[in-house]
């Protein structure tokens, strides 16, 4: 049986789906069996970001009766596998969000690593994603209204008995009125586990339906997410070889080579 972890924000556009598959993607590269299971039924975007739309069954046809959560499986880049939500108007209003209890115990007994993408907010599928998952991870973003958000989302999964992780603030740009990664950390009492900055190349990824860590692995919120999933797993992060990491390394050999000449 393998660990699960809910990601959830207190609100929506914090970029918590994008950190979910590109955290679930960073640890299959590491040579996990890792699920990624989208838990939001009424606002599903999982498959549209990684390429993954018009699957013949989703998660919506599970929690309908219609098929077993097997059918609903799809490998996804990187090695991960894949649960979309399913994005039909006309399935979800024949879904029983009570089911998700028995998909999650099912889809967790399969894998080493269970990644729930919740639903923004309190409803009763966020509920169920908060209360079932083993550990929680928050996603912030530096403003005041996502802080409060996550705070409750906290504090619902503390009285659920929900392992809370730490908080990861994202789409940081650290402009003077960003709340700072030593503010959000005190107000939610919990360790900051990274901060994402604002990338670009984050936009791009989602347009192309290509994930971040494979698409862009230099950018800097993808060597964000793979140095917490590095540290997640207890393995040694290694950061990526870049043109400007060459130019350091030659930089700091020539400085040494100068050095050792003058001092001969």
């Amino acid at each position: 049986m393998g660990t699960s972890i809910t990601v959830a924000a207190g609100k929506g556009g914090t970029g918590k789906t994008t950190i979910s598959a590109n955290l679930g993607i960073a640890m299959a590269q590491r040579g996990r069996r890792v699920t990624i299971l989208d838990a939001d039924i009424a606002m599903a975007n999982l498959e549209l970001i990684l390429g993954m739309e018009g699957k013949n069954h989703t998660l919506q046809d599970v929690l309908a009766g219609e098929c077993g959560i097997e059918e609903a499986m799809y490998e996804g880049p990187g090695g991960v596998t894949i649960v979309p939500a399913g994005i039909s108007l006309t399935k979800l209003r024949r879904v029983d969000p009570e089911k998700l209890v028995e998909v999650m115990e099912t889809l967790v007994e399969g894998t080493d690593i269970l990644i729930i993408d919740a639903p923004a907010g309190l409803g009763k599928e966020a509920y169920i994603a908060l209360s079932m998952a083993q550990n929680l991870i928050l996603v912030v973003n530096p403003e005041i209204s996502s802080l409060s958000d996550a705070l409750k989302t906290k504090k619902v999964a503390e009285m659920c008995g929900t392992k809370v992780l730490g908080a990861i603030l994202n789409r940081a740009t650290g402009n003077e009125f960003d709340l700072t990664a030593q503010h959000v950390g005190a107000v939610l009492d919990t360790p900051i586990l990274a901060v994402v900055p604002e990338d670009a190349e984050v936009k791009k990824a989602s347009a192309i339906g290509v994930p971040l860590v494979i698409g862009s692995p230099t950018s800097k919120a993808a060597v964000a997410i793979n140095r917490l999933a590095a540290e997640l797993l207890g393995e040694e992060y290694i950061p990526p070889t870049t043109p400007e990491n060459r130019k350091s390394i030659l930089q700091r050999i020539l400085g040494g080579l100068r050095l050792t000449k003058n001092t001969s």
